[in-house]
């Protein structure tokens, strides 16, 4: 029997999601690369998507980001490859997201409407 390419393999379970309570601040500790990377992240439209488990995830990639940049040594390329992986599973790039379905799409004015207050709405009620 032939599967359609767009059903997924396995059932969706549905729970609610957490309660968010605001955008995180960045260890001001950190390398000024990893502080520009984590708030990008909040400043970005996939930022809708997270939960608290991935604003934790989020500050630990952070964390070991500015380490490895403040050590001043040659980037170790293991290390760099989980930063990236990690990163990537924050749908951090445009090729994550599109492997997961989401397109975030600019509007021309902030006058538009974008819909984006039913997709919340329909977000928080599922």
């Amino acid at each position: 029997m032939r599967r359609r390419a767009n059903e997924p393999s396995t059932p969706i379970t549905r729970a609610p999601a957490g309660q968010r309570t605001g955008t995180p601040e960045a260890d001001p500790n950190w390398h000024s690369i990893a502080i520009e990377w984590f708030e990008s992240l909040f400043e970005s439209g996939q930022s809708f998507f997270y939960e608290r488990s991935d604003i934790a995830q989020a500050r630990y990639v952070a964390e070991v980001m500015s380490r490895n940049l403040n050590q001043g040594q040659r980037v170790s390329g293991q290390l760099f490859a989980s930063v990236i992986s990690a990163a990537s599973e924050l749908l951090t790039t445009e090729g994550a997201r599109r492997r997961l379905g989401v397109e975030l799409t600019k509007s021309a004015s902030a006058d538009i409407d974008s819909g984006l207050d039913d997709l919340l709405s329909a977000y928080r009620d599922d």
